[in-house]
């Protein structure tokens, strides 16, 4: 009888407590998540300041141009690439130190950016590089203290682009990764162009060398859309022998081969206005995302993925991916996309991941089937219009110092073209969820 009742009362308890576990669950619904907020960071973006840097010479170089920063943890220094063509000084890369006035513990404010020094980028055998052949676009800091550099090339000078590893210290080229032939700037064979699908010749681009000649068929990165956006992934600091790690190229516009039928106004913005169509302007712009794969053995390309540039808005001449930068260890990313047209600059950020992304580097040349290939995902972070700032040509983006709170900035940079017109531009953000 003892036993019955003991056991009746552990069949009573066990019950009362099912139901007290119940209750709760009943009286509110839980948090739905869909499958694509999963892709993506729950990020926070607080903007701090906004920084003008004057205008200046240092070591007998005009400062400017800036088209990209990485900021090295252990030397507490950023490394700004300076994107000069005009003024006939080599393509180069300053270290500069950046002073915060935290002060104030809830808004840090950029107090100064110094330039401690210079150095010139050259060639493998250390002889510089031939004037005009190098359009610096892209930096990024290496696990080993080395630098990773990309450039646009010069389509219209056949000239291709690349991504190469440089000495910090000297600026001399150490080694270079594996560009696809896609990319190269280059006249198309006619044979092959009869060979490819019927729509190839209409969809490649075509460069007049005179009013009165063919036009040439063209394919590769078009003249100053090319590589623009470099980022570097690394999951240690690596010591001894290189650690294996991943760097992440883009091209800030469309391949040539990539642009829609008719689109043929490349570099030429006087024939932009009658190009774009209103369906044109609805239509994102195909741009493309190298994934290296870099160790101690050798580089290798691991996949190629379409990255969809926003589509250009009206009354915009231009508009295209300017920096990636990697937050964290699990294929996140921030992209900055900068506009340009009759009301000035306009910029935003995008959180982007490339889980689940398709690998096109196996398709064919010419051509990106969106039918049958997924983009990488993206969400937009913030709207940098809408900071109620003047925003200048921001090209430039890096995780910065951890702040006074723990949190880590987040540091833009503008590229002033070496115009009395514009300015070089630093923006401050904390950046927290990662």
């Amino acid at each position: 009888m003892i036993h019955a009742i003991r056991r009746m009362s552990r069949i009573l308890m066990s019950a009362v407590l099912a139901i007290a576990l119940i209750i709760p669950l009943a009286g509110c619904s839980l948090p739905r998540v869909s499958a694509e907020d999963r892709l993506f960071l729950d990020l926070s973006l607080d903007f701090l300041d906004l920084y003008e840097m004057p205008k200046q010479t240092f070591g007998d170089t005009p400062v400017g141009g800036l088209s990209a920063i990485a900021y090295d943890r252990s030397g507490d220094r950023l490394y700004a690439l300076s994107d000069d063509r005009g003024s006939g000084a080599p393509p180069r890369f300053y270290t500069l130190r950046l002073d915060l006035d935290q002060s104030d513990m809830t808004v840090p404010q950029i107090e100064n950016v110094a330039i401690e020094t210079v150095t010139f980028l050259t060639q493998e055998d250390g002889t510089p590089y031939p004037n005009g052949s190098v359009d610096p676009e892209g930096i990024a800091i290496s696990p080993q203290g080395t630098l990773f550099i990309s450039s646009e090339g010069v389509a219209r000078d056949e000239i291709a682009p690349f991504v190469n590893e440089f000495d910090a210290t000297t600026g001399q080229m150490l080694s270079s990764l594996p560009i696809p032939q896609r990319y190269v700037p280059a006249p198309v064979d006619g044979e092959d162009a009869d060979l490819a699908d019927p729509q190839f010749t209409e969809s490649f681009g075509t460069l007049n060398s005179a009013d009165d000649a063919e036009p040439v068929v063209m394919k590769g990165v078009q003249d100053n859309r090319g590589f623009e956006a470099l980022a570097l992934s690394a999951a240690g600091a690596g010591v001894g022998r290189r650690e294996p790690f991943r760097i992440f190229a883009a091209i800030e516009e469309p391949l040539t081969q990539d642009l829609p039928s008719g689109n043929e106004f490349g570099d030429r913005p006087d024939q932009v206005f009658e190009a774009i169509s209103d369906d044109a302007v609805a239509t994102p712009q195909l741009g493309r995302l190298l994934h290296y794969l870099v160790s101690e053995e050798r580089s290798t390309l691991l996949a190629e993925h379409v990255y969809p540039i926003e589509p250009k808005s009206l009354g915009m001449v231009n508009h295209g991916l300017t920096e990636l930068l990697t937050i964290g260890q699990g294929g996140y990313f921030l992209s900055l996309e900068r506009s340009f047209g009759l009301l000035g600059f306009d910029a935003k950020l995008f959180q982007m991941a490339i889980a689940n992304a398709t690998d096109i580097s196996q398709t064919e040349e010419g051509f990106v089937n969106l039918n049958s290939s997924q983009p990488v995902y993206k969400r937009l972070l913030l709207d940098l219009g809408e900071l109620g700032i003047a925003l200048d040509n921001l090209e430039g983006m890096t995780l910065g110092p951890q702040l006074a709170d723990g949190s880590r900035s987040l540091l833009l940079v503008s590229d002033d073209n070496f115009s009395e017109s514009q300015i070089t531009q630093w923006l401050l953000f904390r950046l927290e969820g990662f």
